[in-house]
C-alpha cells in the first residue's frame, strides 16, 4: 500500500512555531495513530505530536532502541496530510549517523511534518549536536526541537542541562525539551537564560498548565501519557464488565471513530 501527502509549505512550518508563546503556550497533545489523532484535531487541537511510546507499543516493539524508524515514518505519511500541523517524536533518529538522522528528517518533512523532536539520551553532546545541524542543514524549515534527558534519564544536574542546552541551540535548534523537569524554579532559571522556547513534558504531579505558562514555558508535551490513560481505561472498563459492573467514563460511539478514519485517503482500500 501506498501513502500520499500533499505538499505542507513552509509557512505551516512558521505557523507551528508562532504557536510557541510565552504566556500562552502551545499544548501539544500526543498520538500514536490515525485515529487518536483524528480525535485530538476533531476536538479542536490544530498542532499534534505522535509519542514514541505510543507508537512502538502499537507494533510490539521497544521505546528508545531505535526500533520504530519504519512505523514512525509510516504513520508519518498516513497523518502529514491531515489538516493539523505534525510534530514527530524521532527518539535520537534512528541512527548515530548524522546524515542518516538528516535523511530521515528529509523524508519526515516530505511526509507532512512541520516538526521533529530528537533526543540526547544523555549520549555524547558532540553527537546530538551534529545530528541537529545535519537536520537543519538538510531541511531548514522543519521546526527541531532538541531534548535532553538529564532530568529523564540522568540525576537532573542543572550545569550539564544548560551546557547541553546552548550546545543544541548553537547548533540551530528551533526549541529545547527538558522532559522529567517539574521544579519551578529550575523552568524558570532555564526559560531565563534561553532564546528559544522551552518545552517541558505535563506531568500530573507537577505544575499546571497555567502554572507553566507563568514561568514562561512556551510548549508543553503530554507524551505518552494519553497512550497510558488509554490503556488505563479500557483495563478499568475490561474489569468493571468482569465484576458485573458497567464501565465509567464515556467512550466514543462505533460511528463516531468510523467517522474519523472516513476521510482518510487509505479508507476502503
Amino acid at each position: 500500500m501506498t501513502h500520499s501527502a500533499p505538499h505542507v509549505p513552509a509557512e505551516a512550518v512558521t505557523a507551528f512555531a508562532d504557536l510557541h508563546r510565552a504566556g500562552e503556550p502551545l499544548l501539544l497533545p500526543n498520538a500514536w495513530d490515525h485515529a487518536s489523532a483524528a480525535a485530538l484535531a476533531a476536538a479542536g487541537f490544530g498542532a499534534i505530536g505522535t509519542t514514541s511510546l505510543g507508537v512502538a507499543a502499537a507494533a510490539g516493539l521497544p521505546d528508545g532502541a531505535a526500533a520504530t524508524r519504519e512505523a514512525s515514518l509510516d504513520l508519518t505519511r498516513r497523518l502529514g496530510g491531515e489538516r493539523y500541523l505534525l510534530s514527530v517524536d524521532a527518539e535520537g533518529g534512528f541512527s548515530d549517523d548524522p546524515q542518516q538522522v538528516a535523511q530521515l528528517a528529509h523524508a519526515l518533512r516530505a511526509a507532512g511534518a512541520v516538526g521533529v523532536n530528537l533526543e540526547d539520551g544523555l549520549g555524547p553532546v558532540g553527537l546530538h549536536r551534529a545530528k541537529i545541524a545535519a537536520v537543519k542543514s538538510a531541511v531548514p524549515d522543519l521546526f527541531v526541537n532538541a531534548r535532553t534527558d538529564t532530568y529523564w534519564l540522568g540525576d537532573g544536574d542543572p550545569g550539564d542541562t544548560l551546557r547541553r542546552l546552548d550546545a543544541y541551540r548553537q547548533a540551530g535548534a528551533d526549541g529545547v525539551f527538558v522532559p522529567g523537569l517539574t521544579d519551578p524554579e529550575r523552568i524558570a532559571d532555564l526559560v531565563r537564560r534561553s532564546d528559544v522556547p522551552l518545552n517541558i513534558l505535563y506531568s500530573p504531579t507537577g505544575p499546571s498548565l497555567e502554572r507553566l505558562a507563568g514561568l514562561g514555558v512556551r510548549r508543553v508535551s503530554l507524551g505518552s501519557l494519553l497512550y497510558r490513560q488509554a490503556l488505563g481505561a479500557a483495563l478499568a472498563a475490561a474489569e468493571a464488565v468482569r465484576s458485573g459492573h458497567r464501565p465509567g467514563g464515556s467512550a466514543p460511539s462505533y460511528d463516531d471513530v468510523q467517522a474519523l478514519v472516513r476521510t482518510h485517503p487509505d479508507a476502503g482500500a
